[in-house]
């Protein structure tokens, strides 16, 4: 016991003196460090005869909190004396300007998909979405595009396996297959997304983004069609009125299948959407082809209805007056500062996002 007495008193003695955050690890260390004083003392508790071990012990561990109470008690202090020094010591200025802020800009396609979005769920539609890497079932094959087609080559795909059966999808299609092997009909979607084919030029991209529609029901026709092709294409423009025709097409998708041109005019040299006596191609669209319902189990003898793609770059080109595909993915912040969007400036027609 005298030991342990004198092991206190020293090390009482020394954290009652003026010491730092480097004495005060020290003496912690001396104490109960894996040599240590106090660490020591246990270990001599095997070799004391039982009736002694248990006062020992008693009389150890009082002293043991003891000192680490003295311990943090001082760590406490030197620390609160710390913070007094730098208080009175140190000053802020606060006549300083403050430090400049650059805020982001949404990019023109973030923001048309959400304008897109936004339309469609007020008439019904859902968004759903899908991988970017495909395989070639999804893409072409349940889509009535078999291995000979002329589209497979027409769509420049880039592949990424030597057998192809793994590539970059060419279109947001596949999304329409998932999402009705998945469920059953009714379905009324749009699915935006990042799509990829071997093209680069002012008006085409390797990457650029679409966003598919599908509405499959009993009864669905052609005039559903036109209806809802003439609902989104004047609120997104916003336009009172349009002037909007179908051309015949092909796509192995749908049939019939059709081209959908709207009119415009040339004021100061910008393009001006409404009723003008020129045409603008702006989308493809037909009805769904009996077969793809098939290759997704559906009786298309019950449920029949039509399906959309639409170029998101294309439209962003058009209402915000933007003449290059290529600038949209250039990563220019300067470009984005002249294009892109306030995120708390919102434009007086967003209806918010509806997913």
């Amino acid at each position: 016991m005298s030991d342990i007495k004198k092991i206190k008193d020293e090390y009482l003695d020394k954290l009652s003196g003026d010491i730092n955050i480097e004495n005060l690890n020290q003496i912690k260390t001396e104490l109960f460090g894996k040599n240590g004083s106090i660490s020591n003392s246990f270990k001599k508790l095997g070799s004391m005869p039982s009736d002694d071990r248990k006062k020992f012990a008693s009389d150890l561990n009082s002293i043991k909190e003891e000192l680490q109470e003295k311990i943090n008690l001082k760590f406490q202090e030197i620390e609160i004396k710390e913070i007094n020094s730098k208080l009175e010591n140190e000053k802020v200025d606060v006549t300083l300007p403050e430090r400049d802020t650059q805020q982001g800009k949404i990019h023109p396609v973030s923001q048309v998909i959400d304008e897109i979005s936004s339309i469609f769920s007020e008439i019904g539609f859902s968004v759903e979405e899908g991988p970017d890497v495909e395989n070639e079932n999804y893409n072409f094959t349940a889509l009535n595009t078999p291995d000979n087609h002329p589209a497979r080559d027409m769509h420049d795909t880039f592949y990424l396996d030597n057998k192809k059966e793994l590539l970059l999808r060419t279109h947001t299609s596949p999304v329409q297959v998932r999402t009705m092997l998945k469920s059953k009909p009714p379905f009324k979607i749009i699915a935006p997304g990042r799509t990829y084919r071997s093209d680069s030029d002012q008006t085409h991209s390797p990457m650029f983004h679409q966003v598919e529609g599908l509405h499959i029901d009993n009864d669905i026709n052609m005039g559903h069609l036109k209806g809802c092709l003439n609902y989104f294409i004047k609120e997104f423009f916003e336009v009172d009125k349009i002037r909007m025709r179908f051309r015949p097409s092909h796509f192995p998708f749908t049939e019939p299948s059709a081209e959908v041109d709207i009119g415009y005019e040339m004021k100061d040299g910008k393009i001006v959407i409404g009723e003008g006596d020129r045409w603008l191609e702006i989308l493809g669209c037909g009805m769904v082809h009996p077969n793809v319902l098939k290759n997704v189990n559906i009786n298309p003898d019950k449920y029949q209805g039509y399906a959309f793609g639409i170029g998101i770059d294309r439209l962003a080109m058009l209402k915000y007056g933007i003449n290059d595909l290529r600038a949209f993915f250039e990563t220019d912040l300067r470009w984005l500062n002249h294009f892109g969007f306030d995120p708390l400036d919102v434009p007086s027609n967003y209806r918010g996002l509806s997913r």
